[in-house]
């Protein structure tokens, strides 16, 4: 379980994440966290979150964002909100590394979302464009389908498809790290 002060890092995407403030600190209404995003680094591909919205609040640097067919530019003190329900990718825009406060609203589990990608990447358990290895990614999109989804197809179709993935990562035991109940019980 995430805290407040933890820092965590994804070596795949470039994104450097120090936890501000946790569902814990904020009874699930927020989590706030700051990005340090490397001159090469962004999120693996558009994505929608279906229940939370995210302000992003660039700090140093430039951030570049797609939010639906609009590309958005952003500097420091510059904020860009992006709705629940909006298709979105971000990058680092610029030749620096960017800072960039992060609030997500409401929580939900958004902090073990981020814990797990970051795990993945240092295990190898990732594409080389970040996203989890099929095996990986079908028992991913299950468990965090209220933080997370593919702009398309429909989320049934996404879970009708990876069916037979979720079965096969399962006999290879890689459920344990999905499991909610798990996951609260080791923290």
């Amino acid at each position: 379980m995430a805290f407040s002060g933890q820092i965590i890092h994804n070596p795949i995407s470039g994104e450097r994440i120090h936890f501000l403030r946790t569902a814990q600190d904020t009874d699930g209404a927020l989590l706030e966290f700051e990005l340090q995003l490397t001159p090469d680094g962004k999120v693996p591909g558009a994505h929608v979150h279906p229940e939370q919205e995210e302000r992003f609040h660039v700090l140093e640097g430039t951030m570049a964002f797609k939010l639906g067919f609009k590309k958005i530019v952003a500097g420091p003190g510059e904020t860009v909100v992006v709705p629940a329900g909006a298709r979105h990718k971000f990058a680092n825009g610029g030749e620096c590394t960017a800072r960039v406060r992060v609030e997500v609203e409401p929580a939900l589990e958004m902090e073990q979302l981020l814990e797990t990608t970051a795990e993945l990447a240092h295990e190898g358990n990732t594409l080389r464009s970040g996203m989890p290895k099929p095996l990986h990614l079908a028992l991913f999109v299950q468990r965090f389908k209220r933080e997370v989804r593919a702009p398309f197809p429909p989320a049934w179709m996404v879970s009708v498809t990876m069916a037979p993935l979720r079965m096969l990562a399962r006999l290879r035991g890689h459920h344990a790290r999905y499991a909610p109940e798990l996951a609260f019980a080791a923290a």
